[in-house]
């Protein structure tokens, strides 16, 4: 029988802020596998959880992360926003997909994927995102676990998929239907998509073969899997 991952993306975000320790904790307490989140880089190179370039929507403050330190962001958001190694420690063995929003060079992925060596996560966390950040985890390291982001339908390239080498490919839930999820899987990938929100979506996905869902609503997929395998 086929199992279906289910990803909480941004841990548990309408009970608790997105990328936020208690987001991913909620998540896995309401029976994630895994959870997304996202990461950047402040000023001084540290690992945060963060998805916009910004502090303001989520914070309300106008200020951009880059030109922030590790210890102003932890001032600024009250330690509302986590590091990487802080993520990783409040996840314990579970999986992490972490996503890369803007970081395409090599030396910023770098610090990424060193973070989660030095965390000890490596076997448990894959990376998603572009062409471009992921081209730039594979050159960081070869040995990374990659979610290719496509956001149209046309076959990656297969130079692309060669220099990535990646285990995923992660599609909008939207461009997915049957043809696309047999030539997916014909090329030897797996199939994840995001991010549905309603149960109509969830059991429309699951029929057609998905691997991985990531979505805001993590107890709802939950439930809806559970109708699927009994």
């Amino acid at each position: 029988m086929q199992t279906l991952t289910a990803v909480a993306h941004r841990g548990d975000p309408y009970r608790f802020r997105e990328n936020t320790l208690g987001s991913l904790r909620s998540a896995l307490d309401r029976g994630a596998d895994a959870v997304e989140f996202d990461v950047r880089l402040t000023r001084d190179g540290v690992p945060v959880l963060l998805h916009d370039a910004t502090l303001k929507r989520l914070w309300e403050l106008d200020r951009p992360l880059r030109s922030l330190s590790a210890a102003e962001v932890r001032g600024l958001t009250a330690g509302g926003v986590p590091t990487l190694a802080e993520a990783l420690a409040a996840t314990g063995g579970s999986r992490v997909m972490v996503d890369l929003p803007g970081i395409s060079d090599v030396r910023a992925a770098r610090r990424v994927v060193d973070a989660v060596r030095e965390a000890g996560a490596a076997d448990r966390a894959y990376y998603c995102a572009g062409a471009e950040e992921m081209l730039a985890v594979r050159a960081a390291d070869p040995s990374a676990e990659i979610a290719l982001t496509r956001t149209s339908l046309a076959p990656p390239r297969p130079v692309l998929l060669d220099a990535v080498k990646p285990r995923w490919l992660n599609y909008r839930f939207s461009l997915v239907d049957r043809e696309l999820a047999a030539r997916v899987h014909r090329g030897g990938h797996l199939l994840s998509v995001w991010t549905p929100d309603t149960r109509r979506a969830m059991r429309r996905l699951a029929a057609l073969g998905v691997d991985s869902i990531t979505t805001n609503r993590i107890d709802v997929l939950c439930a809806v899997r559970d109708t699927l395998d009994a």
